[in-house]
C-alpha cells in the first residue's frame, strides 16, 4: 500500500528566495525521487514579504519527474511576524520602554506535503490540522502529527476505505475509487464550464486533443489547478502526455516559449508577460474568455457530433432552457448537486468518445516481427470506414501521442475493463437512437453520471470526517510565536515505529479483475445512411469557393473550407465541378501558382483521383500548365494512371 505522504517539508524565505528549513523523512525513497526545485512552486509569485496579516492559503502543485511520474505537492502558506528582538529604540526623545513593538512586516512560511497520490481534500485537512495545533497552541506534539502523517498507508483502488487519525482529536477517512483508471474530479469540471461557458470549453477540448498549447490564467492558484485537472479529465479515455504544469512560477515563465504542446496555468499578475504569445491559446478563468491567435487553425469536432454535444451540454447545464418560453413554466426546482452536475458533464464526453472510437478494436493489428508483439492501429481503415478520411480533427487525434498511448494501454485483448469499455462495446447503438429524443438522452447521461459518482463515492452515506479548525481570526493575533523547529530525531523514531506497525497490518487492497475485452460493434460511418452534411448545390458551392480562395491567396479562408471541399469531392458532380473551375481559372489568367497554392490544388486533385475520377480530370490537369513545377506531382499522376 502506498504512503499518504512521501515527504513533509517546512519552507521559508532566504535572501529573497525560498529554502527548505526542515524535511521529513530526511532520506530519499527508492521508488520516489525527491522533487527538485519545489521551493519555486510553493511561492509561484516569489518569496515576498508582506505588510498585511494575510489569511492562510492552500493550493496543490503538480510536478513531473524524469520518469513522467507526477508528484502532488500540497502547500499551506501562512505569514509569520518579523519581530525586532532588540526592542524599541528611543522615539522622539522618549526613553526605551523595553517592549517589543507590533510587527509591521510578515514573512511567508509553507507547510508542504509531497505525495504520489491525488487526494487534495485529505491533504488540506492534514496540513490544516498541523497549522491549527501550532497557531492555537494545542497540547499535542507536532512531532507525533508529522510522524503519523508520513507513516499512514492508503489502500489501493477498488473502493477500499482507510480510517485514520494524526493524533489531535481528528477522525479522517480516505475513500479510494472503484476504478483507478477513471479520473476523480470532484466539482472541477462543472466549475470550468461555469467559468468559461460551453463553446469556450469545447474549443479548449479540441485544442488539447489536436496538440495545441493551452494556457490558463487566474488570480487564484487553486482555480488554476482545478481548471487543468478538469480539462485533462475531459480527455478520458485518452491521457495527456505533454508538459502539464497547473501552476508555473515566475522564474520559469520562459517555459511558455517551448515548442511542444502543454497545459499550463499562471497567476494573473503575469498577464502582461503572456500577452505577446503568438502560438498559445489563452483562457482567462476570471473573465470567462479565451483568446485564439490568428495563426492557429483550430479543428472542430465532426458533425453531427459537435451539434449533439453542444445540445446535450446545454440541457444539462441549463435545464430550464426548454421551458424558458412557456407561458406557464413549471415551478423551478433546485439545480443538481454540483458533484452530480460534474459527473453529468463528464458522461456527455464519455458518450462522445464512444461514438468517435466506435469499432476501434476491429482496426487493431498484432505485429509479431519484433521480439515482443506490438499492437498497431490501422488508421486509414478506421477513417475510411467511418467516412472521415479528410476530417482534420479526427486525423490529428489519431496521429497524436495521446491516441498512441490509448492503443498501447487499451489494445491488449485481456486486461481490466472500465466504464468506457462497456460503453463503446454495448451502448453506441443506444446513443445513436437517442439523438432526436432529449428525454431519453438525459436519462442515459444521468445513468452514466451515477456510475461516475459511485466510482468516486462508493459509500457516500458514511461521514467520518472530523478535523479541528483554527479559531476564527487566529491569524490576526498580535503575539504569535514563530513555527517551532521540529525535533528531527523524535520524528524519525516515531516514523519507524509507525511503519513497523503498518507493515504488520493486513492488506485491504482489492485490485481490478482482468477479463477479455469485448470487441463491440464493427466500424460504421459516423453519418447515417441517406443523411448528408450538404445537399448537391451546397457541395458544388463549397468546391467553387475553395478554388476561388486558393487563386486569390486567401489561405485562412482556404483552410476553413478545404475539409468540407475534400468531403464533397467524393461525389461525381463535385469532381466534375473541380475540373471546370480549374480550367476556368487557367483560361482567365494563365495563373502561375506558388508552392502553397500548388499544394492545395494537388490535395484536392489527389482526393478526386482516389475515388476513381473521370479521365477528363487528368487531361485538364495537364492543360493547367502547372504540373511541371513539381516532379512529385508527375510521379503521382503516373501512379494513378
Amino acid at each position: 500500500m502506498p504512503l499518504v505522504a512521501k515527504h513533509f517539508l517546512i519552507l521559508g524565505p532566504a535572501e529573497g528566495l525560498g529554502k527548505i528549513i526542515q524535511r521529513f523523512p530526511q532520506k530519499d525513497w527508492e521508488d520516489t525521487p525527491f522533487p527538485q526545485g519545489i521551493e519555486l512552486f510553493c511561492q509561484p509569485g516569489g518569496w515576498q514579504l508582506s505588510k498585511e496579516r494575510k489569511q492562510p492559503t492552500f493550493f496543490v502543485v503538480v510536478l513531473t519527474d524524469i520518469d513522467s511520474e507526477r508528484h502532488y505537492c500540497s502547500c499551506l502558506t501562512f505569514y509569520e511576524a518579523e519581530i525586532n528582538l532588540q526592542g524599541a529604540k528611543e522615539i522622539e526623545g522618549e526613553e526605551e520602554s523595553g517592549l517589543i513593538p507590533p510587527a509591521e512586516v510578515f514573512a511567508p512560511k509553507s507547510l508542504v506535503l509531497v505525495s504520489r497520490l491525488d487526494y487534495p481534500e485529505i491533504f488540506r485537512a492534514c496540513l490544516g490540522l498541523i497549522y491549527t495545533v501550532y497557531v492555537d497552541s494545542l497540547n499535542v506534539s507536532l512531532e507525533t502529527l508529522i510522524a503519523n502523517l508520513c507513516s499512514c498507508l492508503v489502500p489501493a483502488s477498488g473502493g477500499s476505505q482507510k480510517l485514520f487519525s494524526l493524533g489531535a482529536g481528528d477522525r479522517q477517512l480516505i475513500q479510494t475509487p472503484l476504478h483507478d483508471s477513471l479520473p476523480v474530479t470532484g466539482t472541477s469540471v462543472a466549475l470550468l464550464f461555469q467559468q468559461l461557458g460551453i463553446q469556450n470549453v469545447l474549443s479548449l477540448f479540441c485544442a488539447v486533443l489536436t496538440e495545441n498549447k493551452v494556457l490558463f490564467h487566474s488570480a487564484s492558484f487553486q482555480r488554476l489547478s482545478d481548471a487543468c485537472r478538469a480539462l485533462e479529465s475531459l480527455m478520458f479515455p485518452l491521457k495527456y502526455s505533454y508538459p502539464y504544469i497547473p501552476i508555473l512560477p515566475a522564474q520559469l515563465l520562459e517555459v511558455l516559449s517551448s515548442p511542444t504542446p502543454f497545459i499550463i496555468g499562471v497567476h494573473s499578475v503575469f498577464r502582461s508577460d503572456i500577452h505577446e504569445l503568438l502560438d498559445v491559446i489563452i483562457a482567462d478563468l476570471d473573465g470567462g474568455t479565451i483568446k485564439i491567435p490568428e495563426c492557429i487553425h483550430l479543428s472542430q469536432l465532426p458533425e453531427p457530433l459537435l451539434h449533439q454535444t453542444q445540445m446535450a451540454l446545454s440541457l444539462v447545464l441549463h435545464p430550464d432552457l426548454e421551458t424558458a418560453d412557456y407561458a406557464f413554466p413549471p415551478p423551478r426546482t433546485a439545480l443538481s448537486h454540483s458533484k452530480m452536475l460534474d459527473k453529468e458533464v463528464r458522461a456527455i464526453f464519455l458518450r462522445l468518445f464512444a461514438q468517435l472510437f466506435q469499432g476501434y478494436r476491429s482496426c487493431l493489428q498484432l505485429i509479431r516481427i519484433h521480439a515482443e508483439p506490438v499492437i498497431h492501429f490501422h488508421k486509414a481503415a478506421f477513417l475510411g470506414q467511418r467516412g472521415l478520411i479528410e476530417n482534420d480533427f479526427l486525423t490529428k487525434v489519431l496521429n497524436g501521442m495521446a491516441f498512441a498511448g490509448f492503443v498501447s494501454e487499451r489494445g491488449p485483448p485481456f486486461r481490466a475493463c472500465d466504464l468506457f469499455d462497456e460503453l463503446v462495446a454495448f451502448e453506441v447503438e443506444r446513443i445513436k437512437a437517442e439523438e432526436g429524443n432529449p428525454p431519453k438522452m438525459i436519462k442515459h447521461v444521468r445513468e452514466l453520471a451515477e456510475q461516475l459518482f459511485k466510482n468516486e463515492n462508493p459509500n457516500p452515506h458514511i461521514a467520518f470526517q472530523k478535523v479541528p479548525r483554527p479559531t476564527e481570526g487566529s491569524h490576526l493575533r498580535v503575539h504569535i510565536l514563530p513555527f517551532p523547529r521540529i525535533n528531527e530525531c523524535r520524528v524519525q523514531e516515531l516514523l519507524q515505529e509507525g511503519l513497523a506497525r503498518s507493515q504488520g497490518a493486513p492488506s485491504a487492497t482489492r485490485g481490478d479483475k482482468k477479463c477479455v475485452v469485448p470487441a463491440g460493434p464493427p466500424v460504421v460511418s459516423i453519418m447515417e445512411k441517406g443523411s448528408t452534411v450538404f445537399n448537391s448545390a451546397q457541395r458544388l458551392e463549397v468546391v467553387r469557393n475553395c478554388i476561388s480562395f486558393i487563386f486569390e491567396n486567401k489561405f485562412l479562408e482556404t483552410e476553413k473550407t478545404l475539409p468540407a471541399a475534400l468531403r464533397a469531392l467524393k461525389g461525381k458532380a463535385a469532381r466534375h465541378c473541380l475540373t471546370q473551375e480549374l480550367g476556368l481559372h487557367v483560361k482567365q489568367n494563365r495563373a502561375i501558382l506558388d508552392h502553397q497554392q500548388f499544394d492545395y490544388v494537388v490535395r484536392m486533385m489527389n482526393c478526386a483521383l482516389q475515388v476513381q475520377c473521370v479521365k477528363v480530370l487528368i487531361f485538364v490537369f495537364f492543360d493547367i500548365n502547372i504540373w511541371w513545377q513539381s516532379k512529385i506531382c508527375g510521379q503521382l499522376l503516373l501512379t494513378f494512371l
